[in-house]
């Protein structure tokens, strides 16, 4: 089979096809454009069939390239899941494994490898280092959450701190909700920023009007946005185009278990039925919101000269969002709508176009991805796969195994249909079947039949240092 082969979609068993790609791509660096988003849950998107919400320009990039449809964070909240996600590693291996934690200074990430070798690594918004290492291998910084949090202070005189209360970042999830609806929160005054800065250096790099300097490396820029994180807040237009369309989850219950159970909010009790739908409205509009930045950017990127079909695209989010799915709200779930996630890898010049594919992959597997991609070496000590054999159609040899973790003691492992939870010795296990049971309300782990599986799971929980 030769390359031409591969590029059709065809499923194939013959290294070679992967082998040839391999080789085609070595000779040049392509540009890459990395889009994320913050908190967005993955069935909220045209191209995986939502009826209600608009992404025209993210639906055009998973028809034109690779939808993962079983992509998963390596971890259901934003720290974690975002440095572990950079570093190619599971949060075990960074130390990274709860909020306001940070990758080790100097630590290895995609954009340090990439630089390394002569990218330019640019990056405008929601980066979420916390620690004095504020660039992690990015080259420029245009605009962002560059703010050193107090803990990561050497030789600071604690007892000074100490006389500070810091205020929580965020409301209680009941007000979050009660408080959701039209108006300009914190994420969209955020987002509003990091694409002007985004514009003005696309225009700058690319054009150069004043001092009409030619750009001869190759760029990786990420527009890294905050929406649809909360506080839910949105135009009057998108909300009242939401309000009555929006279907809410009301009528769940919170699943039985210590921690899957955890930031419930109580249709009737803490937040009525109208209040459910305004935060849902609200969240919908922010998404519309996100597409729409990503076609500004994708619009000033062509309007600068660029063909995008050389380009390598890349969209994804750090985490999903529960939305009131089994009575909860926010992240931190293994549920599906909290750790999977959107991903699409666009690159026509090189892969077929509109390819489904459904093997379970992790955010992790990026960093090896996109250093195959640029014809970058890939250092060792990395959590992380290739998924470019994926991408070519070829899963022979691919474990179909995702894995996420959280705050050192709760671990996920998805491999096939199965989706095994380990949350110490203290609380019960889980397993959920998603073929038997989408809606993953029935936990499977005392049923015989599936005994054989568990005992995997075990043993696989045990090689990632959990149980």
């Amino acid at each position: 089979m030769d390359v031409a082969a591969c590029m059709v979609g065809r499923p194939s068993r013959d290294r070679s096809c992967v082998e040839r790609m391999r080789e085609r791509m070595r000779p040049d660096k392509p540009n890459i454009l990395f889009l994320m988003s913050d908190e967005h849950r993955a069935d909220v998107t045209g191209f995986e069939g939502n009826p209600v919400i608009r992404t025209p320009n993210l639906d055009r990039l998973a028809a034109t390239g690779t939808v993962f449809r079983n992509a998963y964070t390596p971890s259901p909240i934003c720290i974690p899941a975002r440095q572990s996600m950079m570093a190619g590693q599971f949060p075990r291996t960074t130390g990274c494994e709860s909020y306001g934690q940070d990758l080790r200074p100097g630590h290895m990430t995609f954009s340090r490898r990439l630089a390394q070798y002569g990218y330019q690594t640019v990056v405008s918004g929601k980066l979420h280092h916390m620690g004095t290492d504020q660039m992690q291998g990015w080259t420029k910084r245009l605009y962002g959450d560059m703010e050193v949090s107090p803990a990561f202070l050497e030789s600071k005189e604690q007892s000074e701190f100490d006389k500070y209360a810091r205020p929580s970042p965020k409301w209680s999830q009941a007000k979050e909700v009660m408080r959701s609806g039209i108006g300009k929160g914190p994420s969209v005054a955020h987002d509003r920023l990091t694409v002007e800065a985004a514009l003005q250096f696309i225009d700058d790099y690319f054009n150069s009007t004043y001092y009409d300097r030619e750009k001869i490396e190759p760029l990786l820029l990420k527009v890294s946005l905050l929406q649809p994180h909360y506080p839910y807040l949105t135009s009057e237009e998108k909300f009242t185009y939401y309000l009555n369309r929006v279907k809410t989850y009301s009528g769940e219950s919170p699943f039985d278990h210590p921690f899957l159970s955890r930031m419930e909010v109580r249709p009737g009790t803490d937040a009525s039925e109208r209040e459910l739908r305004r935060a849902t409205a609200a969240y919908y509009g922010m998404v519309e919101t996100i597409d729409e930045h990503y076609g500004t950017i994708l619009r000033a990127l062509t309007h600068a000269g660029q063909n995008l079909d050389d380009w390598i695209i890349v969209y994804t989010a750090d985490h999903g969002e529960m939305l009131g799915q089994h009575g909860i709200w926010e992240k931190q779930k293994f549920f599906e709508a909290s750790a999977r996630v959107p991903l699409i890898i666009r690159y026509p010049g090189m892969f077929p176009e509109g390819k489904i594919v459904g093997q379970n992959v992790g955010l992790c597997d990026l960093f090896a991805t996109l250093c195959e991609l640029a014809g970058v070496p890939v250092p060792g000590g990395l959590d992380s796969r290739s998924l470019v054999p994926l991408l070519a159609g070829d899963d022979a040899a691919w474990d179909n195994e995702a894995v996420s973790q959280f705050r050192g003691r709760n671990l996920m492992i998805k491999r096939d249909h199965l989706k095994y939870h380990y949350y110490g010795p203290d609380m019960p296990e889980v397993l959920f079947d998603l073929q038997r049971n989408p809606e993953e309300t029935v936990n499977f782990i005392g049923e015989p039949e599936y005994r054989e599986r568990i005992d995997r799971f075990r043993r696989r929980a045990g090689e990632l240092g959990f149980g």
